[in-house]
């Protein structure tokens, strides 16, 4: 199964555009289980996500990536056969 989410409208389809942002899928390490993270949103957002995870110690700061533009087409998750996925959607204050 193929997961695209389309940031221009919010939802969750099932596709697979060739010019999607492909996001890699590392192999799992014995003994530990993989958990991606994603926080979307704008750069302001997404930085104040990630310095309020590495204030409560869930996360350095310097083991996210880089801000990544996302694509008009969207992004693709594979994920891996049993794997599953919650969304969350949050709000912040601006200003």
């Amino acid at each position: 199964m193929v997961c695209f989410i389309n940031p221009r409208e919010g939802r969750f389809e099932s596709a697979s555009p060739a010019n999607a942002l492909q996001l890699a899928n590392p192999t799992a390490q014995p003994g530990r289980e993989r958990l991606r993270h994603l926080v979307i949103g704008s750069p302001e957002g997404v930085r104040s996500t990630i310095h309020t995870l590495h204030v409560l110690t869930y996360a350095e700061q310097a083991t996210w990536s880089q801000l990544l533009t996302i694509p008009a087409s969207g992004i693709l998750i594979t994920p891996d056969q049993g794997e599953v996925f919650s969304y969350l959607l949050r709000y912040r204050q601006l200003g």
